[in-house]
């Protein structure tokens, strides 16, 4: 029980580092994950399905979320289209590709064929069924942090982080932010559709309609981590990211198991995810304006000294 919790917000976390990128490190409101994710299913369903492998699946689902991504800030550089709305075409499109790529159908079953989380037992021999797959989950979510982390670490990745920052910067060192913006929305669809590739693997089956709401769960997921501690370190900021989708997935198996001891059903979860965003964004606000409030009184306090100090 434990054990599934850990494995289903691992793999939601690496979802929540997608948008981790879009909406923190580029500050662009992008409404594809909800579309992404589940093509990054679908794609690695028929690939396993069809027989081309777990590895061409994954790879494959990454390679089309980038995709999206990429459809997604081509409409907004090329058309001029607020991210937000370019976005949500993107999402809507890609509901009518996902039936499409799943043969028409609403949902394709993976139970009769191979998966990770069937091969991880037998990676993990000296473990229960659900260690090995927590095991395997956790090594497959390290290996993508420390990548993602590295990258954050080069030229590309801190030119990324300053797009996100202050554009002007940006194209003051004769960048330009637009191929900045395709790289960044491509890499966060990327990792989000990577996500839904694993999600698939593990629940047994992909569906149309996998991601809906899946943005306010992750922007629920990142607000939680950042709660934990406060950094401006990328390993530390995708760490507490990764906490924050584990933190989530356990507060939603809380609501689903104790729940009707105060009325909740499932039924309510998403009510509950938008009360939660939305207490986390009224409370940092108020953080925001005491730090810059203690801010103001130092510098006050600083100038009246050094005023005391030259009478």
């Amino acid at each position: 029980m434990i054990e599934g919790i850990f494995v289903e917000g691992l793999i939601f976390s690496i979802m929540v580092l997608g948008i981790l990128i879009s909406y923190r490190i580029l500050d662009f409101a992008d409404l594809t994950c909800d579309g992404s994710v589940a093509t990054g299913a679908a794609v690695a369903t028929m690939c396993i399905v069809n027989g081309l492998g777990i590895t061409v699946g994954l790879i494959l689902a990454f390679a089309v979320g980038v995709l999206c991504g990429l459809v997604t800030a081509t409409i907004h550089n090329r058309l001029r289209i607020p991210g937000l709305l370019a976005g949500i075409l993107t999402m809507t499109m890609l509901y009518s590709i996902n039936l499409r790529i799943l043969g028409n159908k609403a949902n394709v079953s993976l139970v009769r064929v191979d998966t990770l989380y069937r091969l991880f037992p037998e990676a993990f021999p000296f473990l229960s069924s659900a260690l090995a797959s927590l095991a395997g989950t956790l090594l497959f979510v390290l290996v993508v942090k420390i990548l993602l982390d590295l990258f954050f670490r080069t030229d590309l990745g801190l030119a990324l982080g300053a797009l996100g920052g202050n554009e002007q910067v940006i194209i003051s060192q004769g960048m330009n932010p637009s191929v900045l913006k395709l790289i960044g929305v491509g890499l966060s669809n990327g990792l989000i559709a990577l996500s839904g590739g694993l999600l698939a693997q593990y629940q047994g089956f992909a569906d149309a309609n996998l991601g809906t709401g899946m943005v306010v769960q992750g922007l629920a997921a990142i607000m939680l981590g950042e709660f934990l501690f406060s950094s401006n370190r990328i390993s530390l900021i995708t760490l507490r990211a990764i906490l924050g989708g584990i933190i989530y997935k356990a507060l939603m198996f809380l609501g689903r198991k104790y729940g009707y001891l105060i009325g909740i059903t499932p039924n309510d979860f998403k009510l509950l995810t938008g009360i939660l965003v939305i207490i986390s964004l009224a409370i940092a606000q108020t953080r925001a304006m005491a730090a810059a409030g203690n801010a103001r009184k130092k510098a006050l306090s600083k100038l009246e000294n050094g005023g005391a100090a030259n009478a």
